[in-house]
């Protein structure tokens, strides 16, 4: 078969599947404009965005879908440039968030569309107006949903079907759609990712000295792709104070960067100068902890993470009711025992005291609590450790369940 995958940010959740297409003797090419490393097989087409020039702007409802119908125009042209080279998609494989795949059946009306269904925004129940503490009183926030959904109502029409990663995320898109939706995770490759008591991790700290970790060092973790709201960071930094008392010998180590992933951006501060998250919430409580044992280590290679989860003694994982994080199904797969939000979809990961220890997204004095009561228990933190791997093996294993699981869905889309 042709196949064409298309991600703003190539390979995202395509990063297995694309290439064992390849493998397969499929000819596969790729859309985007970002992408990472070339990956074997796979083709790579960049396109260019340009936002148009004209007088005023849309509507402050449109705003979003404006941005999307750009991409989808720029994505429509490249696919024009690849239809004239010959090329003639049998199946495309399209993460529809940013607006790419609006219009490529216009160009190849007989190949057969299917999406990735990651997350469709809601007025309850979901995300919005969960944390009071962010709520924003606006009476048209609804209508302004309404129209960040309609990229994926568009999408509904032309689809033969969808890919969701966890079941929650697949309830929250509406009927009718949801029944042509199929629930496979992306995969955690639970081999590479896997306990190793012999672990050892080289750090330098905000001074410069030299800090070396190692197993039975008392190491709590805490990893978000970025430091913010959506994925409780304020939560865990407001409860370090009281932790940090409770366990003087611990070190914490944050592994995110500045940026916003979800949500609002941060507010300015009095000198009018954009803040970030971080260091909102780290000043809120830095006068109140000893800074040479809290580690922000920002963004770090891979191979690094992996270490520092095999090193953790207990894991935290905090998120509003949203897109569940790789992070959480990684540090199951390296036997971390794990205290995490009592939250969708994280229930369906973890289970309380079985793959690790639900509290209540709120409940720092909770959090401190049961991150505390698992460092005093080694005995229950290797046995949740232990369930947590093998739920990750049975369930989002790569290799022997979620890759062939995605590889069917395609081919059940041609």
């Amino acid at each position: 078969m042709n196949l064409l995958f298309v991600h703003q940010n190539f390979p995202g959740q395509f990063l297995h599947l694309a290439p064992a297409m390849a493998a397969r003797g499929h000819t596969v090419v790729a859309l985007h404009v970002n992408a990472s490393a070339p990956l074997p097989g796979v083709r790579s087409v960049a396109y260019p965005v340009q936002p148009p020039e004209r007088a005023g702007g849309p509507h402050r409802w449109l705003q979003d879908l404006d941005t999307k119908v750009i991409r989808g125009e720029a994505a429509w042209r490249a696919a024009r440039a690849l239809d004239a080279e010959g090329f003639r998609p049998d199946v495309i494989v399209a993460h529809p968030g940013w607006g790419e795949s609006l219009f490529l059946k216009e160009v190849w009306p007989a190949a057969r569309l299917g999406i990735y269904c990651e997350f469709y925004y809601r007025t309850e129940g979901a995300d919005v107006d969960f944390d009071p503490e962010f709520r924003r009183d606006e009476p048209e926030q609804a209508c302004r949903l309404r129209m960040k959904n309609a990229n994926h109502e568009l999408h509904f029409p032309i689809a033969v079907a969808g890919l969701s990663p966890t079941q929650w995320q697949a309830q929250v898109f509406p009927a009718p759609f949801r029944e042509r939706i199929t629930v496979m995770h992306d995969g955690i490759d639970t081999e590479r990712v896997r306990p190793h008591p012999g672990a050892f991790l080289q750090l330098r700290t905000r001074q410069g000295q030299a800090l070396e970790l190692r197993a039975g060092d008392e190491i709590i973790t805490f990893v978000n792709r970025n430091l913010e709201p959506y994925r409780g960071y304020h939560v865990f930094m407001r409860a370090l104070p009281a932790l940090l008392r409770q366990r003087p010998r611990a070190r914490v180590m944050i592994v995110g960067g500045d940026d916003v992933s979800y949500g609002a951006q941060p507010p300015r501060g009095p000198d009018g100068q954009r803040r970030t998250w971080k260091q909102i919430f780290l000043s809120e409580v830095a006068d109140q902890l000893d800074l040479s044992r809290v580690h922000f280590l920002g963004r770090i290679p891979y191979g690094r993470f992996v270490t520092l989860l095999q090193l953790s003694s207990v894991h935290v994982y905090l998120t509003y009711p949203f897109v569940l994080s790789w992070s959480l199904l990684e540090a199951m797969s390296a036997g971390c025992a794990i205290v995490a939000s009592d939250t969708a979809p994280v229930r369906e990961a973890i289970t309380h005291d079985d793959t690790g220890v639900l509290v209540d997204f709120f409940d720092g004095a909770g959090l401190v609590r049961e991150v505390c009561g698992l460092l005093e228990e080694p005995a229950r933190r290797a046995r949740l450790g232990s369930r947590a791997r093998a739920h990750a093996q049975a369930h989002h294993d790569l290799r022997r369940h979620c890759l062939p699981g995605q590889m069917a869905w395609v081919d059940a889309l041609a």
